[in-house]
């Protein structure tokens, strides 16, 4: 076996026999990357090709090999089969000793082609990971039955598509003339409320088609990937593009993923996954919504599908297309280095298809006599009664359940489990058969009594979508109460009159000219929480909710409750969410903060921590900020990634470097983690490179 970073040695005499057996007589020597996805082993090994595999084993096909085995009398014994994927072929080794054969060439279809490493391997540089791990990202797992099928012939490139609903943005029709043309434009597009951005996406996309090339688009979810496939398909017609979504099915989703990899089909509409598509001749990469955590990959090395889609347009010199109806500081930093231009429209035209917003503060809030008594101040009441009348309304409310939050009646002290102190809530109604439980481990509370004063008589602190429910549908007994949220999400509601009760992002779809109207209910819910994108976020599902809603001129109103002197809730009532991101990205730049510093969060244990940065040679100018402890997660509540295991005292460091220095900070904290596992250090220390949630 043989390490990629070891200079290179006098090369040996090509080996000829394994155990007897006659090896490859051109290239006996196959370079592997084994999936072992440890930091330490991010480096490829040498293998002996046996004769019997040589026309099966090229480059990108799928091997097994035995990794750790032992020299015993000259010959490699024994260790452990693993997957692998064979990098190359080569003449003779480097590594002066006895090679190991290739145990069996899984498949011989070349999954694995050298651009889709390359890809790879920058992710891992970037992220501070290991190569193994991002390839398991890229790769599908192999389906024998799909690999075994042919693919569909590929189709002739469409004709360029008419810009639609295009026009409604100043730019929007040259954008796709130069697509279409065979250009590179990249743009931060900030779409118009209403439901045209699925058929907008879809002509980008056939415009990129129409010159030859490929076209890849990815969006948060299921429900977003199928209005763009429909609207392609309906402008294209079906063979044109795949759908790469984990509700196809592991088999159909690696038939479609296959007739990308072979050249056969050259469009893709996918979610997170579909970010390392490996399209032939990629044209244009599109990236819908990317301040929804969904573009996050939970996995190591955890990286962001904007960034990848940003790797993407540089190494392979296409179009790039980042849309949203809101824009995240990261997309303001695009246009305001020039790396893109904006596509907007105007404010005339703005004006024209939004709704109109009206706000409730909390001081409104508290002189309404109907606001105490009820869940709707007087005036979301009225806009609600009054649009009832003349098609559905939706109402958003931040958090799912009944009653998620609890608290002590007489002193206000939240209402804690005896067990485990986690907090008490209330899933269903008590008259649905609801009992008061613990959110936390599941048990439920029969004679709850404050710690704090002795009091037996609980509060709701927060309503949850179900208790909205229910006291909506008690206010307007007449019209019917649909909810969407977690356990079940609608992905449209009919054009008639109806409450309709969802929790952020599960927003189903009104059909027709859309909602008459929306209340975007405890806008504090969304504006407290302790986080740097807390203001940013709820812009986001603002404006994803009143999206939907008719324009002003047709009716459409949208209530928040909210202060209005917020931003956030300025930018709404303006509908300017490109001001809004331009204004956070000049605070952060005077802060320091991401998207203009980068950042890295390294936790562990106290030791482990401190040890992991000595070891490293940070950039210079590296700003390292904490220690501070991280809270241990109580028995029975779901641990998230980077949450200390139970019983254990973790501590994390933020280390912030300039930009430009965030290759140099993610390759002195690998280098740093191999060393630490070199000297067999035990204690585990997590890094994670551009962390979400730094407060």
């Amino acid at each position: 076996m043989r390490e990629t970073v070891r200079k290179a040695k006098e090369p040996r005499a090509k080996p000829r026999t394994w155990r007897g057996a006659a090896l490859a007589p051109e290239l006996p020597v196959a370079r592997v990357l084994v999936d072992k996805g440890l930091i330490h082993l991010d480096q490829f090994f040498d293998y002996a090709v046996p004769e019997a595999m040589d026309a099966d084993a090229q480059p990108g096909v799928r091997v097994r090999v035995r990794f750790g085995a032992r020299v015993v009398k000259g010959r490699r014994e024994g260790g452990e089969l693993h997957d692998g994927f064979i990098i190359e072929r080569l003449p003779s080794s480097d590594f002066h000793g006895p090679l190991a054969a290739l145990a069996q060439v899984l498949s011989p279809e070349p999954v694995l082609s050298p651009a889709l490493l390359r890809l790879c391997r920058a992710v891992a540089d970037r992220y501070a990971g290991a190569l193994a791990d991002v390839v398991q990202l890229a790769v599908p797992p192999r389906r024998a039955r799909a690999e075994a099928e042919p693919s569909p012939a590929p189709l002739p490139p469409p004709g360029p598509p008419h810009p639609g609903s295009w026009e409604r943005y100043a730019t929007g029709p040259g954008y796709l003339q130069v697509l279409a043309a065979g250009g590179s434009p990249r743009a931060v597009w900030t779409a118009l409320p209403g439901p045209q951005w699925p058929d907008e996406l879809a002509r980008a996309l056939a415009a990129a088609l129409a010159s030859g090339r490929g076209a890849l688009a990815v969006l948060p979810d299921g429900r977003a990937v199928a209005r763009v496939d429909g609207a392609l398909t309906a402008l294209l017609g079906e063979g044109h593009h795949v759908v790469l979504t984990a509700d196809s099915g592991p088999e159909e989703r690696y038939r479609n993923w296959l007739a990308v990899s072979r050249g056969a089909v050259r469009g893709v509409v996918g979610t997170r996954a579909a970010m390392f598509a490996p399209v032939h001749g990629l044209g244009l990469v599109a990236l819908w919504d990317d301040g929804d955590s969904s573009h996050a990959e939970p996995h190591a090395p955890q990286p962001h599908a904007r960034e990848v889609l940003l790797l993407r347009a540089a190494e392979e010199h296409c179009a790039f297309l980042l849309g949203g109806l809101a824009v995240t500081v990261e997309g303001a930093q695009l246009v305001d280095t020039r790396w893109a231009l904006p596509l907007t429209a105007t404010r005339d035209r703005i004006r024209t298809e939004a709704p109109l917003i009206r706000t409730v503060s909390d001081a409104d809030q508290a002189r309404d006599e109907a606001a105490r008594a009820a869940r709707l101040p007087t005036l979301a009441w009225q806009v609600a009664r009054d649009a009832l009348a003349r098609g559905p309304v939706l109402v958003q409310v931040p958090r799912r359940g009944y009653v998620p939050r609890l608290a002590c009646e007489r002193c206000r002290e939240s209402a804690r489990c005896a067990r485990c102190a986690g907090p008490l809530e209330l899933g269903e109604s008590p008259a649905a058969g609801g009992v008061l439980h613990c959110g936390w481990c599941g048990r439920p509370e029969v004679e709850w009594h404050c710690r704090e004063c002795g009091g037996s008589r609980l509060r709701a602190n927060v309503v949850g979508a179900r208790r909205t429910a229910d006291e909506l549908g008690r206010a307007f007994p007449t019209v019917p109460v649909r909810t969407s949220g977690r356990d079940a999400v609608l992905a449209s509601v009919p054009d008639r009159p109806a409450l309709v009760i969802s929790t952020p992002g599960a927003e189903p779809v009104a059909e027709g000219p859309g909602y008459a109207a929306a209340l975007l209910l405890d806008g504090w819910a969304l504006l407290g929480r302790p986080d740097l994108r807390a203001g940013e976020e709820a812009l986001r599902r603002w404006l994803a909710a009143s999206a939907l809603v008719r324009p002003a001129a047709e009716g459409g109103r949208v209530v928040v409750l909210a202060e209005p002197t917020q931003r956030p809730v300025q930018a709404l009532v303006r509908w300017d969410p490109a001001g809004f991101a331009v204004r956070e990205l000049a605070e952060r730049a005077e802060l320091g903060f991401p998207p203009v510093s980068r950042m890295a969060a390294v936790s562990g244990r106290p030791a482990a921590v401190a040890d992991l940065l000595e070891a490293a040679e940070l950039p210079d100018g590296t700003d390292v900020l904490g220690p501070v402890p991280l809270l241990a997660v109580p028995p029975g509540r779901p641990r998230r990634s980077g949450d200390p295991p139970p019983g254990e005292e973790w501590e994390r460091v933020l280390l912030r470097v300039r930009p430009g220095s965030g290759g140099a900070l993610a390759a002195a904290l690998k280098t740093a983690q191999v060393a630490r596992i070199a000297r067999r250090q035990s204690d585990p220390v997590r890094v994670r490179v551009d962390p979400p949630d730094i407060g």
